[in-house]
């Protein structure tokens, strides 16, 4: 959930909540507690990430969070934001993630054995299993983390052991 070096993709704007304009954030950072959080980012037209700035945050639960907006006092003025997608700044990103989420993994370098096969550069949560976007020799590959696949997270390391099906790489790599 990357968009170059600063920014991490955590979630989209679900709903909104209320007349005051409170948007409901869903996102997977993995705990409800956002309390200090000064600003989101939410791409524009032409792609750019745009900063809006939080004046206030309400815990719902690990997956959902209410914001208020600055200049955004009525639910018509947020109703452009809903679905999109939600980026923090690497810092918040570090400050906010539970390190028991799977979003947490992002950067993670992950080995097949002892064959390094890439980093982390993304993270999609499926129902039963999270897969992980590497580049591995120049191509896109997606490793699942499942309980027959995943043997060891090193977080002190920043490490992710796993024993891959027979064939998968080959899939990817021809």
């Amino acid at each position: 959930m990357r968009s170059g070096q600063s920014h991490i993709r955590i979630g989209k704007i679900a709903g909104i909540f209320g007349l005051k304009g409170e948007i409901v954030l869903q996102h997977a950072l993995g705990t409800p507690n956002l309390e200090g959080l000064e600003k989101i980012f939410i791409k524009d037209k032409s792609g750019r990430l745009l900063p809006w700035f939080v004046a206030a945050v309400r815990p719902k639960n690990n997956e959902e969070t209410y914001l208020k907006l600055e200049d955004i006092a009525v639910p018509e003025k947020a109703r452009p934001l809903l679905q999109k997608e939600v980026w923090l700044s690497e810092d918040d990103f570090k400050r906010y993630a539970s390190k028991s989420s799977p979003i947490s993994l992002l950067g993670y370098t992950v080995k097949d054995g002892k064959q390094v096969l890439g980093t982390i550069q993304e993270i999609i949560e499926q129902p039963h299993q999270l897969l992980c976007r590497i580049t591995v020799q120049g191509r896109e590959v997606f490793i699942p983390l499942h309980e027959e696949s995943l043997k060891k997270i090193d977080h002190r390391y920043k490490n992710i052991t796993v024993s891959l099906p027979d064939g998968l790489l080959e899939v990817y790599l021809g």
